[in-house]
C-alpha cells in the first residue's frame, strides 16, 4: 500500500510523515522544504501476528507494509509549474491513493503560503491543480485520437465520446472517481492514471487544543460533509503532538493521550483508515520456522492472486491451499485443534481471501 501525503506548504505533511516514520527529515517554516519526495515504510501494528510470532517463534516475524510518501507541498498554477508543480503532481501518479494534509492549526510562527488560515479553501486550491493536471492530460489524450480518427474505424470516435464526457464533467470540478465510469471510458481511465480518480484521505491537521474537541469547528463540519459527499475518509490529527507522542514511554504516552481524551495514536487512526479507503484485508503466511507474514490484499481477491503476492512462482504453480482462519485458530488453540475441529479447508483458485485467513499454498516448483 502506498500512499502519497499532498497538502499546501506549511500544512504538517513533512511532520506527519516525520511522526508516520520517525525519519526525521526536514521540517522548516518555509515553502518547499521538501523538493524531492521522502519514502518511509511503516510496518502495521497487528496483534494477530503477534500471537502467530508468539506461537511458531520464526527468524523472521513480518509485518504489513505501507509505504508512504511525502510531496512536496502545491501551490495555486502547480498545474501550469508553479512551485516545481508538473514535477510534484509526477510524483502523486506513482502512489495508490492521497492522504490529503489540510491546516486546521493557527500558528504565527508557521506561514500560511496564502497568508490566511481557510480549510476548505485550501481544500479546493489543492483539487483544482488535481483537475487541471488531469485535463492537461486529456487534452495529450485527445490530440492522438483526434489524428486517429483518419482511419475512420468506430473505436476512436467512441473513444473522443469518452474524453469529451471525462472533459465536460472535470471543467464542472467532479473528479474522476466520482464519475460514473464504466467499460470502455474505465478502462480508459486506468490507462491514464488520473490523479483525481485516487481515492482520497482528508487528515485535518489541528493543534493540540482544537483536538479536544474537533466537532466544534465548523470548517471541520464543513470538511466531514465533503467527505462524506465524496465518498472519502476524514480524520483528525495533530501532527505535531505525534511527533511528541512516539519519543515517550507506554506509561507517559498513555496520559498524554488521556489528557486529550484519545483511545488511540492519531497514527494507528490513520493506518487503519487507509486500509478502510483501499478496503484492504490482511492474510497471513506460516512457512515453517522461517517466517510468518502479514500480507495486505484488496477484499475480494481470489486466493491464487493472493499466492502471487508472496511470490509469482506460488501463483503460477498454484495447485490449493490450506486455510483456516485466525478466530478459529486461536480459538482451537492452533493449526493441530483447529484442525480436529474441522476447520481448516481445502480451497480452490477461485477461493475470495477473508480477513485473518491463515493460507498455505501448495504450488508446483
Amino acid at each position: 500500500m502506498e500512499l502519497g501525503i499532498v497538502g499546501l506548504p506549511n500544512s504538517g505533511k513533512s511532520t506527519l510523515f516525520n511522526a508516520l516514520t520517525e525519519a526525521g527529515i526536514s521540517a522548516d517554516n518555509y515553502p518547499f522544504c521538501t523538493i524531492e519526495p521522502n519514502v518511509g515504510v511503516v510496518e502495521v501494528e497487528d496483534p494477530r501476528l503477534e500471537k502467530l510470532c508468539q506461537e511458531y517463534n520464526p527468524e523472521d516475524c513480518t509485518a504489513a507494509p505501507i509505504k508512504f510518501v511525502d510531496i512536496a507541498g502545491l501551490v495555486e498554477g502547480a498545474s501550469r509549474g508553479e512551485g516545481l508543480g508538473n514535477k510534484f503532481l509526477s510524483h502523486i501518479r506513482e502512489v495508490e491513493a492521497i492522504i490529503h494534509v489540510v491546516r486546521f492549526f493557527e500558528d504565527k510562527n508557521v506561514a500560511h503560503v496564502n497568508g490566511k488560515l481557510n480549510p476548505i479553501q485550501d481544500v479546493g486550491i489543492i483539487e483544482k491543480e488535481l483537475i487541471e493536471a488531469d485535463l492537461e492530460t486529456l487534452s495529450r489524450r485527445e490530440e492522438k485520437t483526434e489524428k486517429m480518427l483518419k482511419t475512420g474505424e468506430d473505436k476512436y470516435k467512441e473513444e473522443m465520446e469518452i474524453i469529451k464526457k471525462i472533459s465536460d464533467e472535470l471543467e464542472a470540478g467532479i473528479p474522476v472517481r466520482l464519475q460514473s465510469l464504466d467499460g470502455k471510458a474505465r478502462r480508459l481511465a486506468d490507462e491514464l492514471f488520473f490523479l483525481t480518480d485516487k481515492p482520497v484521505l482528508y487528515v485535518a491537521n489541528m493543534s493540540e487544543e482544537q483536538l479536544a474537541n474537533p466537532n466544534g469547528l465548523e470548517q471541520y463540519q464543513k470538511l466531514k460533509n465533503k467527505a462524506k459527499n465524496e465518498a472519502a475518509g476524514v480524520i483528525e490529527i495533530s501532527a505535531v503532538f505525534e511527533l511528541e507522542l512516539i519519543e515517550l514511554e507506554a506509561e507517559e504516552k498513555e496520559l498524554f493521550l488521556n489528557g486529550l481524551e484519545l483511545t488511540e495514536p492519531g497514527l494507528k487512526k490513520l493506518i487503519n483508515a487507509g486500509y478502510e479507503l483501499l478496503d484492504l484485508i490482511t492474510f497471513y503466511t506460516v512457512a515453517g520456522g522461517r517466517e510468518v507474514r502479514a500480507t495486505p490484499i484488496p477484499e475480494g481477491t481470489e486466493i491464487i492472486k493472493a499466492a502471487g503476492k508472496i511470490h509469482s512462482s506460488m501463483e503460477e504453480g498454484f495447485i490449493r491451499a490450506e486455510v483456516v482462519n485466525f478466530e478459529d485458530w486461536n480459538k482451537y488453540d492452533g493449526m493441530a485443534g483447529a484442525r480436529d475441529a474441522g476447520k481448516v479447508r481445502i480451497e480452490g483458485k477461485n477461493y475470495i481471501v477473508e480477513d485473518g485467513d491463515i493460507c498455505h499454498f501448495r504450488f508446483k516448483d
